[in-house]
C-alpha cells in the first residue's frame, strides 16, 4: 500500500464518522448548544468545510475547491460560532453536501501524489503543527474527528444515543 492511500482511508473514515454522529440529527438539532457559549453543530460544519480548503489550498498540488456558498463561508469564516448568523442556518444536507465536495476535492487531489509528494514541506501557518504535506493531510483528517468529538456532547445534550 503506498501512503497515499492510507491517506485517504484517513480522511474517508473521518468523512464517515462524522456522517454517523448525524444521521439522527435534525436540522434543528444543528443549531443546539449544550451550554450557551459553546459553538453549534452548523457553525462546526461550515468551519470544516472552509477550513478543508483553508489548511490545504496552496500546499495540495492540484486541488480544485468549489467555491462554497456565501451562507457557508460567512459563518465558516467566524472565529467564534457564538452568534447566530443573520441570515440563518442552512439545513444538514447542505452542510454535508459540502463537506463532501471539500473533502472529495481533496481525496482527488491526494491520488495523484507520490509518496515524495508527502514529504513536501508546509509553509502555511500549519507547518509548525504539520511540517509536510502527509502531515498536513492527516491533521485535515483528525480536524474533522475533533469535532466530532465536540458531536458526541451535543447528542448527550439532547438526549441521542451513543454513536461510537
Amino acid at each position: 500500500m503506498q501512503a497515499k492511500e492510507v491517506v485517504k482511508i484517513a480522511l474517508r473514515s473521518t468523512q464517515d464518522t462524522l456522517q454517523m454522529f448525524l444521521n439522527d440529527l435534525s436540522d434543528k438539532d444543528l443549531t443546539a448548544r449544550p451550554v450557551p457559549s459553546a459553538n453549534n453543530i452548523a457553525w462546526q460544519l461550515a468551519h470544516l468545510i472552509m477550513a478543508e480548503k483553508f489548511l490545504l489550498l496552496g500546499e495540495l498540488p492540484g486541488v480544485n475547491y468549489p467555491e462554497a456558498p456565501a451562507a457557508i463561508a460567512a459563518l465558516g469564516s467566524e472565529r467564534t460560532g457564538k452568534v447566530e448568523p443573520a441570515e440563518g442556518y442552512l439545513g444538514k444536507a447542505q452542510y454535508l453536501e459540502w463537506f463532501g465536495k471539500m473533502r472529495a476535492a481533496t481525496i482527488a487531489a491526494v491520488d495523484k501524489l507520490s509518496d515524495a509528494d508527502l514529504d513536501k514541506t508546509v509553509t502555511n501557518m500549519m507547518a509548525q503543527h504539520a511540517p509536510t504535506l502527509g502531515a498536513l493531510l492527516i491533521l485535515t483528517a483528525n480536524h474533522t474527528l475533533m469535532h466530532g468529538g465536540q458531536f458526541t456532547v451535543i447528542r448527550r445534550a439532547l438526549g441521542k444515543p451513543v454513536i461510537f
